[in-house]
């Protein structure tokens, strides 16, 4: 179960909540918008399993391709909104990697992914995933896939664009 803490009385700086994610690295720790802590348990192994795929699968896409740089679960985004994410995979172009500087590169990087994927795992409530694949294309990502290995379907996130709802496919393009 997600459990999100409200910080009414005072806010972490960037600085800190890098450094209690650092401090506390077997938590998955995410940030709203308004600054509010995200909890989020360990996965089980078949939602591991599954994100470990996922994520090397585009690791091997961009490998052969060498378009850009790809980022697992444990790779934090610092969103233009002011929230922090860690999608379970990620891709940027090479050209904003090659932007960043040497200490950009070293803390959550400050942008939202072109590409992000988010994979449901048992304890996740689908109107929050749905938000917050919302809120990657409201700060810039371009292309986004939340699957949800329970009932089988992928929401496909674009820019501009409905959302499109697949059913079991066997294969996905972006």
């Amino acid at each position: 179960m997600t459990v999100e803490v409200k910080f009414n009385s005072f806010q972490l700086s960037d600085e800190q909540f890098f450094q209690l994610c650092q401090d506390n690295r077997d938590l998955r720790l995410e940030r709203n918008p308004k600054g509010d802590l995200i909890i989020m348990p360990p996965t089980g192994g078949e939602t591991s399993n599954s994100n470990a795929g996922i994520t090397a699968q585009l690791w091997l896409w961009n490998n052969l391709n060498k378009l850009g740089v790809v980022f697992d679960s444990s790779g934090g985004f610092k969103l233009p909104n002011g929230a922090d994410r860690s999608p379970d995979a990620a891709w940027i172009p090479l050209e904003k990697w090659q932007a960043l500087t040497p200490q950009q590169k070293e803390r959550f990087l400050p942008l939202s992914p072109d590409f992000v994927i988010e994979l449901m795992s048992p304890s996740d409530n689908i109107e929050t995933a749905r938000k917050k694949m919302q809120e990657y294309l409201d700060n810039g990502t371009r292309l986004g896939w939340l699957i949800n290995r329970k009932t089988r379907e992928v929401e496909i996130y674009r820019q501009g664009q409905a959302v499109e709802i697949l059913t079991n496919p066997e294969s996905l393009s972006g």
